[in-house]
């Protein structure tokens, strides 16, 4: 029994210790190039889906008409193309120097599949350790909301948002 104790306390004591000085002496990778740290991605994401299906809101306040996705288009433009592109380009040098990458939103299935309160909740108050800002403050809650909508509805733009996309 008292081997069992002691090999407890010894492990109680020391994996912390270890986990302690492994970050003091600076063998944690935090640079953006570095391999993720073991489960590091899938703490994360738990936490962060945990946080969204608590708070996001479930129906957008304002409907996904066309004047409403034009300008949500033109705030993408101003605010988050430079991390999240756009359809037909290649990431940008910033988005290609992050890390985590951040999600390309108009290659592939982007996020029209997730439910317009996740984008907005994401958009309204940032994700912790990503580069992704939070925009409370900075935009209007009917810009969020219209930005969020223009990224539900990516897949069937408005020929009038599509070319707000594209200006320059």
């Amino acid at each position: 029994m008292k081997k069992f104790l002691f090999g407890l306390v010894v492990g109680v004591c020391l994996v912390p210790a270890l986990v302690y000085m492994c970050i003091r002496l600076g063998y944690v990778p935090v640079a953006t190039s570095a391999p993720p740290l073991p489960f590091e991605r899938r703490l994360a994401n738990m936490a962060l889906e945990a946080r969204i299906a608590k708070e996001a809101p479930g129906e957008a306040p304002i409907p996904p008409n066309e004047a409403n996705l034009v300008a949500g288009a033109k705030i993408y433009r101003q605010h988050c193309v430079a991390c999240h592109g756009l359809a037909g380009q290649a990431p940008s040098d910033i988005a290609q120097g992050m890390f985590p990458k951040p999600p390309q939103l108009f290659q592939g299935t982007g996020v029209t599949d997730d439910p317009v309160g996740e984008t907005y909740w994401k958009a309204t108050y940032g994700i912790r350790l990503t580069g992704m800002p939070a925009f409370m403050g900075a935009l209007s809650n009917e810009q969020l909301w219209q930005v969020s909508l223009l990224l539900a509805h990516a897949d069937k733009l408005p020929g009038s948002a599509t070319k707000a996309l594209s200006q320059p």
